[in-house]
C-alpha cells in the first residue's frame, strides 16, 4: 500500500513499532523530524517498510521489520494545534 501526493502532515508525524527481538521485546519510533515531511508505511512480501519522505516524496530515513515478528503497529498523526488561542487568550481582549 502506498500513499500518493503530499498529505498535508508535518513535523511531529510518528510511527511507534514494537516487535518480538527473541526474549525481549523494542520499541522503535520513526518521526518525522522536520517541516513538510510525512512518515509513509508500505507492506509487501511479509516486510513492513517505515519511511520519513520529503514533500516531494524522496526518502530521508527508512526502516524495514518483519510482518511476523511486529507485536504493534501505532501512528500519531501530526496534530496542528490552534495557535491564536495560546497566543491571545480571553484575558488579553
Amino acid at each position: 500500500m502506498r500513499s500518493s501526493g503530499y498529505r498535508g502532515r508535518v513535523r511531529g508525524d510518528r510511527v511507534e513499532i514494537v516487535i518480538d527481538a527473541g526474549g525481549e521485546v523494542r520499541t522503535y519510533d520513526i518521526e518525522a523530524t522536520r517541516n513538510g515531511r510525512r512518515v509513509e508505511i508500505n507492506t509487501g512480501r511479509n516486510i513492513v517498510e517505515v519511511t520519513e519522505v520529503t514533500r516531494s516524496g524522496t526518502p530521508v530515513r527508512t526502516a524495514r521489520f518483519m510482518a511476523s515478528r511486529i507485536l504493534a503497529l501505532v501512528e500519531y498523526p501530526a496534530t496542528t494545534p490552534n495557535i491564536g488561542r495560546d497566543v491571545i487568550g480571553p484575558d488579553d481582549q
